[in-house]
């Protein structure tokens, strides 16, 4: 999908090493998992980085932002890619381990809701259909139950997988609790594999990151989303400023504080917050303000460990979290 590919094949027979020099080479790695949404941003920084470090490999994979926290916690990477901050229960377990984290923030994506581009009558959806159709235990099973006068065909659900931090935000947001969803919907922790789904299926409905529509906007239709004051499509504007609501939101690199301590990866990490907002756009994503990035490398540099953004943050500006967190 993504130009910067190869380092995708790399991922899924290296990231199980870990982090760290590798025994007998001159090679040095930095491991990193998680988020399918982050994904194409981290791959992107992991190619640029890599042809100005020969000697360095950095390995990618997607195992959710839920799945790879399990393996970031227990000391299995070196960084986790994710959709959303960390929850309190991975915090737990990080401090079980005597795993240390850095967080950083490193772009703005907005949970886009598609249909196929041959859907002609979903204009817009409300925050409450969204909730009618995905709640637990939801009876909606045609377009006709959604909104009278659409007609009486089926809908085909697709979404990502419970390890997902986008299924996690979209459902808290939508639904009003975390992991709070219907149950008979086609899953898949590869957002493209449910582009694909949508695609080939003119009754689709999906949702994922804005970077896999704006990838795919000839084989996909954005849904534009009213949260009670009027319907607003996904957009890198309207994702920047919070008018898409409530379905806008910072996503996370996370990196170990042991990890931090290798050249290699403080190399990694400030090449990656230097060049975010030029490889953020190329990937689809919606770049933070230079206040931000300027901010989040000071936080790493300076070793500030845990969660600014697991509670407590809703409407506020990243500058002032992050601000906060320095004094």
């Amino acid at each position: 999908m993504w130009r910067h590919g190869a380092v995708a094949l790399a991922a899924a027979a290296l990231v199980a090493c870990g982090g760290g020099e590798r025994t007998g080479t001159a090679v040095k790695t930095v491991a990193i998992d998680g988020s399918s949404t982050v994904f194409p941003i981290t791959e992107a920084v992991a190619e640029e980085f890599q042809r100005a470090h020969p000697d360095v490999r950095v390995t990618v994979g997607i195992s959710g932002t839920g799945g790879g926290f399990k393996k970031f916690t227990v000391g299995e990477t070196d960084m986790n890619d994710a959709s959303r901050p960390i929850k309190a229960s991975e915090a737990e377990q990080a401090a079980t381990n005597s795993i240390g984290y850095i967080e950083l923030p490193v772009a703005f994506d907005g949970i886009t809701v598609v249909v196929n581009p041959n859907n002609a009558f979903v204009d817009r959806l409300t925050v409450e259909e969204l909730k009618r159709i995905w709640e637990p235990g939801s009876t909606v099973q045609r377009w006709s139950q959604v909104r009278a006068g659409w007609p009486d065909q089926p809908i085909a659900l697709y979404g990502p997988g419970t390890d997902s931090g986008t299924f996690d935000y979209f459902t808290e947001a939508v639904n009003g609790e975390s992991g709070a969803c219907r149950q008979d919907f086609t899953a898949s922790e590869d957002d493209n594999v449910l582009v694909q789904g949508v695609a080939g299926d003119p009754n689709a409905l999906a949702f994922f990151g804005y970077a896999y529509y704006a990838e795919n906007r000839d084989k996909l239709k954005a849904v534009p989303i009213d949260p009670g004051d009027g319907a607003v499509a996904p957009s890198d504007e309207t994702i920047n400023n919070g008018t898409y609501r409530p379905l806008s939101r910072p996503v996370f690199v996370y990196v170990s504080t042991a990890a931090a301590e290798r050249p290699e990866v403080q190399a990694f990490v400030k090449f990656y917050i230097d060049n975010a907002p030029q490889l953020v756009s190329e990937v689809g994503y919606v770049p933070l303000p230079a206040e931000v990035y300027r901010l989040a490398l000071q936080r790493f540099e300076s070793r500030v460990t845990g969660t600014a953004f697991a509670e407590g943050t809703v409407g506020k500006s990243l500058a002032d979290v992050l601000a906060a967190e320095s004094k």
